[in-house]
């Protein structure tokens, strides 16, 4: 019987890809280990323990490559950190205990973590995804977390990043989002996804709103994205194109907007389109060829992702369908560039034509009273 555990499939792939990177696999692989705690340990022909947002097969980790002008492609991992009970308060308090055991190891600095995680740690969350994070790897690696909006019901998710912003110093921001979103946001098609935060003091350290936009076309992102000074509205056209292939309305998985927030601007000052790039291809085959196409398009070294895909899996791309999960494009500062997901596929690979995961990127919840 086979008892490859969690830790033994993740740690290879992020070894592979940290040698790739130029990233010190020493310092990659115990960050997982700690992230993972004992679920490390779990034999993956159990099911998962716990059905993870993270990826479509509840793998709680999900690996990309920020490809960026003249250096070689970031390695990060987007994750979620396991716990021992079941509940979504027990991931919770999870989340929170691997940002406080990472603070004095990253040099972390929780100010800004300090001064919103209340308005996201009801007693009783009423979402399955209630905090993840994104580890990346740069000269030093570097944390940075996503709240749920929703985490209070969805009713609450407007009141709860309008408080956050403003107890981050950054109100002054929003009103000019809320003015591109109203409309989709009424109808119930554009939902808040997450409230991320950069948890260093560098320069560029950030505060990002991401917005799930449901049924939506490339014109819908082009009037989203005019919240934001200098986005070019052909770029993002041209990317929906090749992403997507013909797609008129992205019907299945939802596209993502994220929205970059700094003190002492009155709008947000940078622009990222994600598009869940599985949910509109038959396989990984035709996936390749348009994150390709996208990679070409701006002058990126595509053998870096032939290299990764390696890194990963040693299955035909033509065989499955999900591990390319997400290719985005980011626009405005501090580097623009292309980043491009990668599922770990530890649980199991989707067959060629399988629907991806139809579920919402935040599950829908209940108002909390």
């Amino acid at each position: 019987m086979d008892q490859t555990t969690l830790f033994d499939r993740l740690a290879g792939q992020l070894h592979r890809l940290s040698i790739l990177t130029r990233t010190d696999p020493t310092v990659a692989g115990r960050l997982l280990a700690d992230l993972l705690g004992p679920a490390g340990a779990r034999p993956l022909d159990r099911a998962p323990a716990w059905p993870s947002g993270i990826a479509d097969d509840h793998t709680p980790v999900e690996f990309s490559l920020a490809f960026h002008a003249g250096t070689p492609p970031t390695l990060r991992i987007l994750a979620e950190a396991p716990a021992d009970v079941l509940t979504p308060a027990a991931h919770l308090a999870a989340g929170h205990a691997f940002v406080r055991a990472q603070a004095d190891r990253l040099t972390l600095s929780l100010a800004a973590f300090d001064r919103v995680r209340h308005l996201f740690m009801p007693n009783d969350p009423r979402a399955a995804f209630t905090l993840w994070h994104s580890l990346v790897f740069a000269r030093r690696p570097e944390l940075k977390v996503y709240f749920n909006p929703e985490i209070r019901g969805t009713d609450r998710a407007t009141e709860l990043v309008q408080e956050g912003l403003g107890l981050l110093g950054l109100a002054a921001s929003y009103p000019a989002l809320v003015d591109r979103m109203r409309d989709r946001a009424l109808a119930g098609v554009d939902r808040l996804a997450f409230f991320a935060l950069d948890l260093h003091d560098g320069p560029h350290a950030r505060v990002k709103l991401y917005l799930a936009h449901h049924d939506a076309t490339a014109d819908d992102m082009v009037h989203a994205a005019a919240a934001v000074k200098d986005v070019d509205p052909g770029e993002l056209r041209e990317f929906c194109r090749i992403a997507g292939d013909g797609v008129d309305v992205f019907a299945g998985l939802p596209l993502i907007g994220s929205y970059t927030f700094t003190a002492g601007a009155t709008y947000p000052v940078g622009y990222s389109l994600y598009v869940p790039i599985r949910g509109y291809v038959t396989d990984d085959g035709e996936a390749y060829e348009r994150v390709a196409a996208v990679l070409r398009r701006y002058r990126f070294d595509i053998s870096y992702l032939d290299q990764a895909l390696a890194a990963v899996t040693s299955r035909r791309l033509r065989d499955g369908v999900g591990l390319l999960a997400h290719v985005s494009l980011r626009l405005g500062p501090p580097r623009p560039g292309v980043t491009v997901y990668l599922s770990a596929e530890a649980y199991r690979v989707q067959p060629p034509g399988a629907a991806a995961m139809p579920t919402r990127i935040v599950e829908p919840s209940r108002s909390e009273s």
